[in-house]
């Protein structure tokens, strides 16, 4: 009986989904998304090693916590030093077949890493699942769009299937090649590729809709969750104000121990609030010098960072900033945009409006200005 291991390529820091930790360890249903994707493998394996980014022992220590596995290698600066270094960790354990697997592909099926290893017994020495490509592709050009056609394109998706000691070769041989996945690799050392069929569902997870959709795929596991926040400053000496990221003229300024910019602090506390995590001054205290004077973005990005954390996304914020003057809907559309900006969400997912108390209170008699803020996010059910 062959001796199969895998490989789990978990090593980067998931940028582009912008949350404050790598993706790999956001919780997908209540479980960390490298934890599912090693846990469709158990049983189906003889050897599991992981390969991780430098700083991320102690978070993938409780992702895994109870599954007993290889220890973990740190990665390198990109996927094909990585994968190399998981390799050269396998060799003292003389696997037969390596399925190398993203981390961020959480929802792998057994049926689909059956059907590698069943090439790869069969006598292929390199299997990949693969989908035809269904959408219409454009190219766009200075010249404008041009349709390529999708006849004979196919997506690759992992687990990548190989008999062990070719692959290693293959990176050894071609170490520092620019290669995305480890065919690319395999197909440079003259390795015939045998294809095997994907799956829709084995997604890679890259985006804040990635986790949703993610989310949805595992029976509905999600929840829409509103937060609400509020915040007021009074006026001080100043020929400025700051108001949802926008810098607006006026004879006078806002008091307050950071930038005092009501729109973006109610935000904060919008956002703090829908997952649970406490009000802006638990987070920035008054009483810290470091924030004295600080921009409201540090803030508004920090409460976006933790709901990201938290595997939300955020669709939708609407603000609403209550004073007689100055006179603000001349500075709407930046201040969407601002907000938009430190989000990272689309400005049509951003409301920002004013209104007056027509008189009445401290706001009616201009002795400062307030503002209130509703955040609407969605997130994986736990």
């Amino acid at each position: 009986m062959p001796r199969i291991a895998a490989l789990i390529v978990g090593a980067g820091l998931g940028s582009r989904l912008g949350a404050a930790r790598p993706k790999q360890y956001l919780p997908l249903g209540g479980i960390a998304v490298i934890r599912r994707a090693i846990d469709a493998f158990a049983g189906e394996v003889q050897l599991i090693q992981s390969v991780i980014g430098q700083g991320q022992e102690t978070e993938y220590r409780a992702a895994v916590a109870g599954r007993e596995i290889l220890p973990p290698v740190t990665g390198g600066d990109t996927r094909e030093e990585s994968v190399r270094k998981g390799l050269e960790a396998l060799v003292p354990h003389h696997p037969d077949f390596v399925l190398i697997h993203d981390a961020a592909r959480p929802l792998v099926s057994r049926a689909l890493i059956a059907r590698v290893i069943a090439a790869l017994e069969s006598g292929a020495r390199a299997a990949v699942p693969m989908i035809a490509v269904s959408d219409t592709l454009r190219r766009q050009d200075l010249e404008g769009w041009e349709t390529i056609p999708r006849d004979h394109l196919f997506r690759a998706q992992t687990p990548q299937g190989f008999a062990f000691d070719a692959i290693l070769g293959a990176h050894r041989d071609f170490a520092g090649e620019i290669a995305t996945d480890d065919m690319a690799l395999a197909e440079l050392a003259g390795m015939e590729i045998v294809v095997v069929a994907g799956e829709d569902s084995n997604i890679k997870i890259t985006t804040e809709d990635d986790m949703l959709h993610a989310a949805r795929l595992l029976g509905g596991a999600s929840e829409t969750r509103n937060g609400l926040g509020f915040d007021a400053h009074r006026f001080g000496a100043g020929d400025h104000v700051w108001l949802c990221g926008v810098k607006i003229a006026h004879d006078r300024g806002l008091e307050g121990h950071s930038d005092a910019d009501a729109g973006l602090h109610a935000l904060t506390d919008a956002l703090l609030a829908t997952i649970s995590a406490g009000d802006i001054g638990q987070h920035f205290p008054p009483t810290d010098e470091k924030w004295r004077g600080a921009p409201s973005s540090l803030f508004l990005e920090h409460a976006a960072a933790l709901v990201r954390a938290d595997g939300g996304a955020i669709l939708h914020c609407d603000v609403t900033i209550i004073c007689e003057s100055p006179k603000l809907s001349p500075h709407r559309e930046a201040m969407r945009a601002r907000i938009a900006d430190i989000l990272k969400i689309d400005p049509a997912r951003v409301s920002v409006k004013a209104t007056t108390t027509e008189g009445m209170g401290f706001t009616g008699r201009r002795e400062g200005i307030a503002a209130q803020a509703l955040a609407t996010i969605e997130r994986p059910r736990t």
